[in-house]
């Protein structure tokens, strides 16, 4: 199992935007066969070295992580307005 975690600092981290980031992320599921697990949630300690919110998501392959990162919905759709979004992304990729 493949798990791929993400980090999202916001540009204008209000508590409007962060949650509709985290929304946006959550409204992958069931639109991306190869994704097995998804969560995402909003920091809490909201520290100096906090990011704003998380994403969690396991595969079953490398492959599988590669087909979702060009999933249609993914990159069309997700991406775009993250890009738009966020000042600063973090990510990790583990076998595990």
């Amino acid at each position: 199992m493949i798990t791929h975690i993400v980090f999202f600092k916001l540009a204008d981290p209000t508590p409007e935007n962060i949650t509709a980031v985290r929304d946006k992320l959550l409204s992958m599921e069931g639109r991306i066969a190869e994704l097995r697990h998804l969560e995402a949630g909003i920091d809490l300690a909201r520290t100096e070295r906090s990011y704003d919110v998380a994403l969690v998501t396991k595969f079953d392959s490398l492959a599988d992580l590669q087909a979702y990162q060009v999933h249609p919905y993914h990159a069309g759709e997700v991406l775009p307005f993250m890009r738009a979004n966020c000042a600063s992304v973090l990510a990790v990729d583990y076998e595990g």
